[in-house]
């Protein structure tokens, strides 16, 4: 047992240590063996940035900043005069397209890039094959070949394109595993497809251009990305960041305070989780190590009797313990260091995959190996200290005939648990508003925790209570537990806190996750999708847009819809078309939000005025922007939205249209107003003002608060809008899927819009992707395995303990069985005990540093507010705190019942027949 967390935190120090890169190692994949990575700014004028790179802002701040004079679009080429002379440049550009594949289309990165420069070495590694060389070769990634059912020697077509490419290669960027992308030599790829598709009438790739700098010498220095700083460039310097420049030497840090571009609130919260697992952890070593050693001094202690007999004195019977104390903790710190390196070497390329990224190398930390295998040998050292102490005071008697005497409890030590759990509880409390918030919490919630394992032999005793409502076994292992608690105690005590640990990264990994979820805003119910042409003028294809939906995509409803038009059917929203128009809904003057229809805007009002107008029902703002506000479709629509209001369908069926917005309906009716434009330029209105038009007073149901419409606010049946006169173009439909979607299915309707020759999308809603739960999986199997080896020392121990009782019902004739039922309602009594008092003791400190989230980030919304970087419609920071009862009921029912069917497994069913020792 001791081993067993020398392997897990090995294998971590040298996966962690692995997987993090080094400076150099870091540059070498973003800028290759160049000095520095140049790209233009989007600011178009003299800037400061950080060392890194990482940020920039212009001279003089964004306050004296103005916007309107931002550059249409980068310089399509590099000003060499903001380079020191001579520097050596190539062109890095990185566009966004879609690849034909075997299946279909694939959004894919077009990478155009010198492959065979030196100056790229260590930003790609060639897996098969070669890296292009001359137009028409492209290289592709791994995970591209993967995903389209292509390989070396195939070719592919860019979506647009009027030429093919052949994959002479296959690599993969060490970084990004799962990146689908293809490379080709500089002015193949994105320069002829980018006119093709301008040639097209479509929009070009814009792709994102950068530049590899090789200047020689000392490299980039500082003072020469301040140069180019001055042309609007930002620089990435490999001098400049391995060897920063004093804050002092810094512009932007003159210019604004360095506080500002440093990582935001959770960071500290996060070092403090960790540094509270590891402290539990080591914890838990000391206690298992304790039960361990005990174990085997209860199982020799009549050897050691023979020691005592013999002439020993306890010296000899103390050193005796010691040393095997010693030679075991040696003995695990080489099993559990080798183990866990050979694990982590092993299971290299499963880590690599899971975290998308290549390890820099093996680096093997010798000083750092050889603390964690020291704190094994001092574990195991002190460990034995008090079996050693305790065998060392039995009579030689009564180490020979197995009597262990009269056992006093120590009453001093749950005094000083309770003071200490009190204690814990006000510093972790004091922390949830202190400046050290996260610190001081995982301090205070250590000395509680510290505090709990103190209580464990009073908490042990409590537990015994339940024994009266309980069958025979359960009911002897656990008197025998309460009974013994000397042994019982540790173990509980370790498996309390290996479950706390876990359970505090649960609750802190659950309730930010519940976060994430609430701040998530979809844009369908979860399954539902819709396919919509972008361009209007494609209105005539929605006819086979729509069967090529149904026909590659399980599609279960299909709910289609049209948009009104003024004008001609390929009529854009707000077209400046000659002859377009549009059609506006027309909110009543008393439903309208003050803060928006005033003529000043919110700055027509005071702070308060505008607070309190925030919480006024007419001022609520959706989240979701759907550019399709107004929809005529049937009552399939309500089906998929997941609309399920019999009054809503029904009006629908009858002719009649439903809002999901109170503030355009007033006295069950709504108006929509036509708007013409006779020279194609829409007329614009003041704020306040409602543009010239004709309007249509229509019959509306409202649809109840709890409906949600997705962004939608008006659908009208087709019926409606005929008799309204309004005229109505294709635009899509809407769907839900039986089942899901999958890659080659998406593929595939993507390749079938491609053939039409049509600008139109398809988007499912997936809902919310939460992080991976590998991590908290790991935990949760950690824990259980901690809980099982502790419970079965605790088991041992109650073995080598009734060791004689057992042989007597041996030989009285009991049935086989008993010894088994025992051995596992033990091992699983010691196992209950540890899960529930951990899963309570864990919940503390992930509570405590959830209240320094919130305190932190209300703060920093409250000093946003002050300085006008939110506006007063911004929701207040949501930081939940949510515990997990499913990883909770799995701890509790699942690993004790594992660790009961596993002792009752292993145990021998009968033990060797003895006589009983004479007294």
């Amino acid at each position: 047992m001791i081993a067993l967390p020398i392997i897990g935190v090995s294998a971590a120090d040298l996966t962690l240590r692995s997987a993090e890169l080094s400076p150099e190692q870091a540059l070498s994949r973003k800028i290759g063996a160049a000095d520095a990575r140049v790209s233009h700014s989007h600011l178009g004028v003299a800037l400061y940035q950080l060392p890194d790179g990482s940020s920039s802002a212009p001279v003089g701040g964004y306050d004296k900043f103005d916007g309107a004079s931002l550059p249409p679009e980068s310089p399509k080429e590099l000003d060499t005069s903001a380079l020191p002379a001579g520097a050596q440049v190539i062109k890095d550009a990185v566009g966004y397209g879609k690849i034909h594949t075997k299946h279909g289309l694939l959004d894919t990165d077009l990478h155009e890039l010198d492959a065979q420069s030196p100056l790229v070495d260590g930003m790609f590694t060639l897996d098969r094959g070669r890296l292009p060389e001359r137009a028409g070769e492209v290289a592709a990634t791994t995970a591209f070949l993967k995903e389209s059912g292509l390989f070396v020697g195939s070719t592919v077509t860019p979506r647009g394109a009027t030429a093919s490419y052949k994959i002479v290669g296959a690599y993969e960027l060490p970084s990004k595993l799962g990146k689908p992308e293809i490379l080709a030599p500089p002015g193949t790829l994105i320069d002829p497809l980018d006119r093709a598709l301008e040639a097209s009438g479509g929009f070009g790739l814009r792709p994102n251009v950068t530049y590899l700098v090789k200047v020689g010498g000392e490299g980039f220095t500082w003072n020469m990305v301040k140069a180019a700083n001055t042309k609007s460039l930002v620089v990435v310097s490999r001098a400049v960041r391995l060897n920063p420049p004093a804050d002092a030497d810094v512009p932007l840090f003159q210019q604004e305070p360095k506080e500002h571009y440093v990582q935001g609130a959770g960071r500290a919260s996060d070092m403090a989780v960790v540094a509270t697992v590891v402290g539990l952890a080591m914890l838990e070593i000391c206690l298992l190590a304790g039960p361990a050693f005990a174990v085997g001094a209860r199982r020799s202690r009549r050897q050691l009797g023979l020691v005592g007999a013999n002439g020993g004195d306890r010296r000899h019977i103390r050193s005796i313990v010691l040393s095997g104390g010693l030679v075991i903790g040696a003995v695990s710190a080489v099993i559990g260091t080798v183990v866990g390196v050979a694990l982590t070497i092993a299971l290299r390329p499963v880590l690599e995959g899971q975290l998308g990224v290549r390890f820099g190398g093996l680096d093997f930390r010798p000083l750092e190996l050889a603390g964690i295998a020291l704190l094994a040998v001092v574990t195991g050292l002190l460990s034995a200290i008090v079996p050693a102490v305790t065998a060392s005071r039995q009579t030689v008697l009564a180490a020979l005939t197995g009597r262990r005497g009269v056992r006093r409890a120590n009453r001093v030590l749950p005094v000083l648990g309770l003071i200490a759990v009190a204690v814990g509880a006000v510093i972790a409390l004091y922390g949830t508003a202190s400046k050290m918030g996260a610190t001081v919490v995982a301090g205070g919630s250590a000395i509680a925790e510290l505090g709990i394992v103190a209580l464990t032999p009073v908490l042990v005793g409590l537990f015994g209570r339940f024994g009266r409502w309980l069958p025979l076994s359960p009911r002897l292992a656990l008197r025998d537990a309460v009974r013994n608690r000397g042994r019982t105690a540790p173990a509980v005590a370790a498996v309390l806190a290996a479950v706390a640990g876990t359970v505090a990264v649960a609750t802190y990994e659950h309730s930010r996750d519940v976060q994430m979820r609430h701040e998530y805003v979809a844009d369908l119910p979860r399954g539902a999708g819709v396919l919509e042409a972008r361009e209007h003028s494609a209105y005539k294809e929605i006819p086979a847009l729509r069967a090529a939906l149904s026909k590659e995509l399980p599609v279960a409803v299909r709910a289609d819809f049209d948009r009104l038009v003024v004008g001609m059917p390929s009529c854009e929203s707000f077209s400046r078309e000659p002859g377009c128009g549009r059609v506006e809904i027309i909110k009543p003057k008393e439903q309208r939000c003050p803060l928006s229809d005033a003529p000043g805007g919110p700055d027509s009002f005071t702070e308060e005025q505008a607070r309190t107008l925030r919480q006024d029902w007419r001022c609520a703002q959706s989240q979701r922007i759907n550019p399709n506000e107004v929809v005529v479709a049937d009552e399939k629509l309500l089906s998929v939205l997941a609309v399920t209001d019999p009054g809503s369908v029904a009006a629908l069926k009858e002719g009649r249209a439903v809002s999901f917005d109170k503030r355009q309906v007033k006295d069950g009716r709504i108006t929509l107003r036509v708007i013409t434009a006779k020279e194609g330029a829409t007329p614009r209105t003041a704020v306040g003002e409602d543009p010239a038009g004709e309007d249509k007073v229509l019959p509306v149901h409202l649809a109840p608060e709890t409906a949600e419409g997705w962004g939608i606010r008006l659908v009208l049946p087709p019926s409606a809008a005929k008799a309204a006169g309004l005229a109505t173009a294709a635009s899509g439909s809407y769907f839900t899927l039986d089942g899901t979607a999958s890659s080659e299915q998406r593929q595939k309707i993507a390749g079938e819009i491609d053939r039409m020759g049509v600008e139109a999308e398809v988007r499912i809603e997936a809902g919310y992707q939460g992080n991976d739960s590998l991590g908290l999986l790991a935990l949760t199997v950690f824990a259980g395995l901690v809980t099982i080896g502790a419970a079965g020392i605790a088991t041992g121990l109650a073995q080598a303990d009734a060791e004689a009782d057992l042989k007597t019902l041996a030989a009285v004739g009991a049935a086989p069985r008993v010894r088994r039922t025992l051995s596992g309602f033990q091992c699983g009594v010691v196992a209950l005990m540890g899960v529930v008092l951990g899963s309570a003791a864990g919940i503390l400190p992930a509570v405590g540093l959830r209240m320094v989230q919130r305190r932190e980030l209300d703060a920093l919304y409250q000093h946003s507010l002050t300085k006008g970087y939110v506006s007063l419609q911004e929701a207040v920071p949501y930081v939940p705190i949510s515990v997990p009862w499913e990883t909770l009921a799995q701890l509790i029912v699942v690993v004790p019942l594992g660790a009961a069917l596993l002792a009752a497994l292993v145990t021998r069913s009968s033990g060797a027949l003895a006589r009983r020792s004479a007294e």
